[in-house]
């Protein structure tokens, strides 16, 4: 059953984050933004079979594919969200269409490494996935923390993604 579980707070953990990124939202860069993906990992280590007891090496180069993959995802989620300020000095965030690709490229990548696993025969526990997502929400809040801290040293109303951004957020709602 805590497969079960992992999985269930794996989907409204991803939908939750996957649906505040595509709405313009102010970035925070004195937040702890590593608490949930340490909260995550966490969860995921404490879990005994991350590793299938009867393939330890294909288990594990499953992992690190895993983990890779959640990287990339986290990485290349980060630098296609656009960061810009306002004209308060505050910094702003969204996601654009190229991170739902990425999501979709992420997703599918991970779809592909389950099924190589079970086409082996190894056992993947879900807490394997928790520590991809673990590292994507890492490595995308990071990057996305570093942006924005960049920014402060530019003049209001621009954009650390090159593409011109509204000088207001109601231009995007």
């Amino acid at each position: 059953m805590p497969g079960l579980v992992n999985a269930l707070v794996i989907v409204i953990v991803a939908a939750l984050v996957i649906a505040r990124q595509f709405r313009a939202r102010p970035i925070d860069t004195d937040r702890r933004w590593w608490v949930l993906p340490a909260v995550l990992a966490v969860v995921a280590l404490r879990e005994p079979g991350i590793l299938d007891a009867h393939h330890h090496t294909g288990s594990a180069v499953l992992l690190a594919v895993e983990l890779l993959i959640g990287l990339g995802t986290g990485a290349g989620w980060a630098w296609t969200t656009r960061v810009w300020t306002e004209p308060d000095g505050s910094v702003w965030t969204r996601s654009s269409k190229a991170s739902g690709a990425v999501w979709a490229a992420g997703i599918a990548l991970r779809v592909g490494v389950f099924a190589l696993g079970a086409a082996l025969g190894i056992h993947q526990d879900s807490s394997a996935l928790m520590l991809g997502l673990a590292g994507t929400l890492l490595v995308r809040s990071g990057v996305l923390t570093w942006r924005a801290r960049s920014l402060d040293d530019v003049s209001p109303s621009s954009s650390a993604y090159g593409d011109a951004m509204p000088a207001t957020r109601k231009e995007f709602v």
